[in-house]
């Protein structure tokens, strides 16, 4: 019987021998061996095709500038050859060539073609396009300053006060002396409102947007109910003259009117083009742009100025023509971005766009009567408008 040795407890065992790994070969072995640089193993393929960029932004810009110019060139023709008498397209081009000294176009089929282009659709297209650019530029410079997409004119108080004025002049009467004493009394009292508004808001040097927005509803209020007495004081010819003001329309635009008007419209475009840069800053909050070098005081003031004579002189001659600054800009936003350098300009042309088309459509839509502009911009901005949030609700969780 043989013996079982066991380890005493507590005694050590050995642990188990483990085979030796191999030796690795070494990259110069076999690169001797193989006679052949040696190819290491790859991490990255670099051989796979790259990634396609997004195509520039620039490319986006530059079509959506292109396509907003030559829809309006287009809808100006057309709207200057509807209307109660029908002008071929051809007989329009050739009336402005002729006038421009230059052979080109159709001759005149009817002996008042000319006559009507010149003194009744001319002015009224041109006016138009000048209302339309500087109310959405208008409306543009407003949302790059309160940083709120749903930001108006109408929140300084120019579109209030400028129907505070003219019903003013309506019920007095001074509107019946003067053609022009109607919207001079529109433009004084509309600016005089937006200066009032933000001198209320401003406190210790700075003004909030808050405060600033708060006291543009309170005076906005005052106004319309100084409009409602001066409604029911007035008789029946004024009551109505007042009411069709306040709907909008471009029926009494003449050379007279534009020359006036388009002054003061042109500087205030070429202002709001100059400032587009430095509103962008403004996003970035106020304490950053002042870092930055940015008076912000200083800039609002010039903003708020600027969209005071744009809107102010655009409703002085039209009437309060709303969504127009509202609607524009914020889908120009979302076509090619935030940055007021490409906001600015293409809501001007954007605005140009809808105004001469909405024109054009409350003029020809019922034979020998006129709807008032500023429902037509109503009823096709607003749900329009609705749309674009619900959109954006659905995208981004979100209504703004």
């Amino acid at each position: 019987m043989s013996q079982q040795h066991t380890a005493p407890p507590g005694a050590h065992r050995p642990s188990p021998e483990l085979p030796e790994p191999p030796e690795q070969p070494r990259l110069a072995d076999i690169t001797r061996s193989a006679g052949a640089p040696a190819e290491l193993p790859r991490v990255l393929d670099y051989d796979a095709q790259p990634a396609a960029l997004p195509k520039p932004r620039k490319r986006r810009v530059a079509v959506l500038f292109i396509a907003l110019g030559a829809g309006l060139v287009v809808v100006t023709l057309l709207s200057a050859a509807l209307g109660q008498m029908q002008i071929p397209v051809t007989e329009v081009i050739g009336s402005l060539c002729r006038r421009a000294g230059l052979s080109c176009g159709a001759a005149p089929s009817h002996p008042l073609a000319d006559a009507a282009l010149w003194e009744v659709r001319f002015p009224r297209v041109v006016l138009g396009v000048f209302v339309g650019a500087a109310l959405a530029a208008a409306g543009a410079i407003m949302q790059g300053v309160f940083g709120n997409p749903l930001a108006d004119p109408g929140i300084v108080g120019v579109s209030s006060g400028a129907a505070m004025g003219a019903s003013l002049m309506i019920v007095t009467g001074l509107a019946a002396g003067s053609s022009f004493a109607l919207p001079i009394g529109a433009f004084v009292t509309g600016t005089l409102t937006a200066m009032l508004i933000y001198s209320m808001a401003r406190s210790r040097g700075r003004t909030q947007v808050v405060t600033l927005i708060l006291v543009g509803v309170a005076v906005n209020a005052f106004c319309g109910a100084a409009l409602a007495l001066m409604t029911f004081a007035a008789d029946m010819n004024q009551r109505e003259q007042i009411v069709f003001w306040q709907m909008g329309s471009l029926a009494g635009a003449l050379w007279d009117a534009v020359a006036t008007v388009l002054p003061l419209l042109v500087v205030g475009l070429v202002l709001a083009f100059g400032i587009a840069g430095k509103l962008d800053l403004l996003s970035l909050g106020d304490d950053a742009a002042r870092h930055l070098g940015v008076n912000i005081e200083r800039l609002r003031i010039y903003a708020i100025a600027i969209v005071a004579v744009l809107t102010a002189a655009a409703v002085a001659f039209a009437g309060i023509i709303g969504f127009v600054g509202l609607v524009v800009p914020h889908l120009i936003r979302m076509l090619v971005g935030p940055g007021h350098k490409v906001l600015v300009p293409a809501s001007a042309l954007g605005g140009a766009l809808l105004l001469v088309l909405a024109d054009t459509f409350a003029r020809t839509a019922v034979p020998y009567a006129e709807l008032p502009l500023g429902m037509i911009t109503a009823l096709i901005g607003g749900p329009f408008f609705f749309i674009l949030i619900k959109r954006s609700r659905t995208k981004n969780g979100g209504w703004l």
